[in-house]
Order: structure tokens, then sequence, then C-alpha cells
């Protein structure tokens, strides 16, 4: 039983001591069950669901199977395991790295694809240039008063980006930025100086072929 085990060597001290890489499947198990019963120690219930199979594919129902497994226990373990595949979802996701405008226009230029609306896109980025996520901002003539900094830079705060990309196309097809592009462009750069998350290039996209206020140094 786990009360035999010195307390620093049980599995949620060695785990606070040492790190959770050092524990076995059957310690880290027992720290989520966390009890056993009166006839099962935490340890000999963790080997029983590790002996089910493949813990991936556990079902609520046979979880319960197991004697001394009530509906609260399967419930998180299932909920533990369910969380676990989002998170090895997302961590396999593709990595993209900006490295140049080319990288922005390659990876982004489909966003825009049979729009006859100009669309205004945020790419987030952390202190590697590798983006964190995109957020469709606006919809609609692109111009000051309509894209609101305050959106924007709500968004670095809540990624904590260290640095911002924007985007938008030109339903024209024409990527020459208009007097309005380069007013917004301006106002962006000098709030993104004062808020110290510099927005580090502006891409228009036109048909096939995109301007960056940055490769162009505006």
């Amino acid at each position: 039983m786990i009360r035999d085990i010195p307390i620093s060597e049980r599995p949620r001290e060695r785990a606070i001591r040492e790190g959770v890489e050092v524990l076995s499947n059957i310690e880290l198990l027992s720290i989520i069950i966390r009890t056993g019963t009166k006839n099962k120690s935490v340890y000999d219930l963790s080997r029983e669901i590790l002996n089910l199979g493949d813990i991936s594919n556990l079902s609520f129902n046979k979880l319960l199977s197991i004697k001394g497994i009530g509906k609260t226990k399967a419930i998180e373990i299932i909920s533990l395991i369910e969380f676990s595949k989002r998170m090895n979802n997302k961590s396999k996701r593709n990595i993209i790295k900006i490295k140049s405008s080319k990288d922005i226009y390659n990876n982004y230029k489909d966003l825009f694809n049979n729009s006859n609306q100009e669309m205004f896109y945020c790419i987030y980025l952390n202190n590697k240039n590798i983006v964190i996520d995109k957020k469709l901002l606006f919809i609609g003539t692109i111009n000051k008063s309509i894209v609101h900094p305050r959106e924007i830079f709500k968004y670095a705060y809540y990624y904590s980006a260290s640095s911002i990309i924007c985007i938008h196309n030109h339903p024209s097809g024409d990527i020459t930025p208009s007097i309005e592009d380069k007013r917004l462009t301006d106002a962006l750069i000098s709030i993104g100086k004062i808020q110290n998350i510099p927005v580090i290039d502006h891409i228009i996209i036109g048909n096939n072929n995109y301007y960056s206020f940055n490769d162009n140094m505006l």
C-alpha cells in the first residue's frame, strides 16, 4: 500500500523533487487516481487500467469495469486522455517561421481566394518569428476608421506576441498601396513602437502577386 512507502519516495513527492519524467506510468496514473480502495492500492488500480491495453482508446464503460474505479475517477481519466490527444494534435500542426515577405505571401495568399471584399488579417509571432496565430479582424474597405488598432493590439497582448504582420487583399488585383493603406500602416507602426510590439510588415495581396511595405522601405 502507498502508506507503506516512505513519504519522500511516494510518487507525488518524487515528482515535485525530481520532475514527472522520472516516474513510471503506474506512478503517474496513481497521482491522477489519488486513492485506492480497501482491498486495492492505488498502484493496483493503476496497473489494472494499464493492463486494459491502449490507454488512448479507453472508454468510460471500460474503466467502470474495474472494481474500485467509479464514475468520478473514470471521467477524470477520460478527460485527461482527451486533453492529451488535443495537445498532441496541436503540437503536430505545421510550424510557420517567417523569414521574408515571400514566406508571408506563400503561407497566406490562399486566405483571399475568390474574395470580392477586402479582408484584413493580423499574424501574431513570437520572438523567433514563429507564427502563434492569425486573426481575421475586418472585412470591407480598409481605412483607419474601420481598422481599429485596439482590436489589433488586443490580440497581441492575448497571445503575448512579440511582433505583428498585417495582411489585406485588393480584390481588383492591383497591389499598389492606396493613400489609406499608407496612412493606416504609418499609424500602426507608430502605435507598435509605443506598445513595444512592432508591426514588422504590411502585405497587400492581389492577383498572383503581393506588395510588402517592409521590402519597399515604407
